[in-house]
């Protein structure tokens, strides 16, 4: 969730300078828009992991920053409960063996964090959301003690007027409805998110690709069916995240959103929308150089856009465009993580490529209702492509797998490569299990027994075997 602050309280002057800044770092990205001043050579990737600590009941254990002191790995950081962390890649260019660098990388690393909380008498999980996570284990006595997550709660209720956050979600199966008194349950919504390096002539075509390209996305990587024992939406994760940050009714006041519409002409509509429609969140404001644009970036790491732009800025001022793509899950295990990777660059790319912008085929609502609609059903959810209603597995199969792998190649990734992780796509959904699927076939064996499904889904994730290979 982004750098630490200073401190956590913030008087009337500090959102009036904070304000100040941003308008004046806004105006320094509009030049750098129209001038097309950003850093491209070529596509870059990279992703992060956020997982669980869990205890020897399969509990959340809360001992984050033993852990990371433990570990004492560049690449993990503090999340905003003591029960997660985040394990980030490097940065990584989209061609040749690109995805093996990344599986070989992430697989070190989950080993190491596997050793480091075996010595604390726990377990590592990467999952959407922890099947054995209860509504008391999200309260602040398990908030991270960093001052920006104390500041980024404290505002969430002021903005709300301290009503408390309603958490209001229907499935097929159970609903749930509760009242909650803090920011935390966005802590039970862990993800894995994608970075893609763009060229910004072309940045706002590839972000409105990203946003249709969600709902695929979702479908295939459904991982997180039950919340406090309530079977829900097969990507519960996604209501979760949506509700349990947010400041009003209204998409403009929403910290987690799908948006309202595609980019128009340019990546910076984005960034003047955070400046006009989005409160502060964390008004910090320091004596930096605003060619850092620190304060923008700031202000945009407090809204949750399930495609999110970002700007990079290296110490010589230089910057580059990145499109965050943040709306799967994490898990169900770092092949299958991979596999998602694989297909979702190729698929972007291979979009990318078509003579017709898909924008112009796909309406935004369309792209908005297929990705709720995924979220809700995964692989058994029906969407509407090109104006025709279909399957979301018959569309992968038949239209969507072929273009990935189309992309891919324009991009000369390595033949095998490709083949071998979009090949773990196909089985996933040929076989119609994904790791929401799997939860929910194998609870009906052990009576919805929360604890016993995380233990049953850890030891699978141990196999280092893919999820359409977990056997029931």
């Amino acid at each position: 969730m982004g750098e630490e602050i200073k401190h956590s309280q913030f008087s009337h002057a500090d959102f009036k300078i904070f304000q100040k800044k941003l308008a004046e770092e806004t105006a320094i990205l509009s030049e750098c828009f129209s001038h097309q001043t950003f850093q491209y050579q070529q596509q870059t990737i990279g992703a992060e992991i956020e997982a669980w600590l869990i205890d020897e009941q399969f509990r959340p254990a809360s001992i984050s920053q033993d852990f990371i002191k433990t570990v004492n790995n560049p690449l993990v950081f503090q999340e905003l409960a003591q029960f997660n962390v985040e394990l980030n890649s490097s940065a990584v260019t989209l061609t040749g063996s690109a995805f093996s660098k990344l599986h070989g990388e992430f697989k070190n690393n989950w080993k190491q964090c596997i050793a480091a909380a075996k010595t604390l008498n726990a377990s590592f999980v990467m999952t959407g959301i922890l099947p054995s996570v209860q509504n008391q284990d999200l309260n602040l006595k398990n908030i991270s003690p960093m001052q920006r997550f104390f500041a980024i709660n404290e505002q969430i209720l002021k903005l709300r007027d301290g009503a408390p956050i309603i958490l209001d979600i229907h499935g097929d199966n159970d609903s749930l409805y509760l009242e909650h008194g803090d920011v935390m349950l966005e802590s039970a919504a862990t993800s894995l998110q994608l970075h893609l390096q763009v060229n910004p002539n072309t940045a706002h075509h590839f972000y409105n690709i990203c946003k249709i390209v969600s709902a695929p996305m979702v479908a295939i990587a459904a991982n997180s069916p039950y919340l406090f024992g309530k079977q829900l939406w097969d990507e519960t994760r996604i209501p979760l995240f949506e509700q349990s940050v947010s400041v009003g009714a209204s998409d403009y006041s929403r910290r987690v959103t799908f948006g309202i519409r595609y980019a128009k002409n340019s990546l910076f509509e984005c960034f003047e929308a955070n400046n006009d429609r989005y409160p502060l969140l964390l008004p910090h404001h320091q004596n930096i150089d605003p060619q850092q644009l620190s304060h923008l970036r700031l202000h945009n790491g407090t809204i949750w856009r399930w495609n999110r732009p970002l700007i990079g800025v290296n110490e010589k001022a230089e910057k580059h465009l990145r499109i965050e793509h943040r709306a799967i899950s994490a898990g169900p295990s770092i092949i299958d993580m991979i596999a998602n990777m694989a297909f979702f660059y190729g698929l972007v790319e291979a979009l990318s490529l078509e003579q017709s912008l898909i924008e112009n085929q796909i309406p935004f609502e369309t792209a908005d209702a297929n990705f709720y609609r995924s979220a809700k059903s995964s692989l058994n959810a029906k969407v509407v492509w090109n104006n025709h209603s279909v399957s979301v597995r018959q569309l992968i199969l038949e239209k969507l797998l072929p273009m990935a792998k189309k992309g891919l190649d324009h991009l000369d990734i390595d033949v095998e490569e490709s083949q071998f992780y979009l090949n773990i796509i196909k089985q996933r959904v040929k076989q119609c299990q994904n790791g929401a699927i799997w939860q929910k076939k194998t609870t009906e064996k052990n009576q919805y027994d929360m604890v016993q499904l995380t233990q049953s889904y850890l030891e699978n994730q141990l196999s280092e075997k893919p999820v359409h290979q977990w056997k029931i």
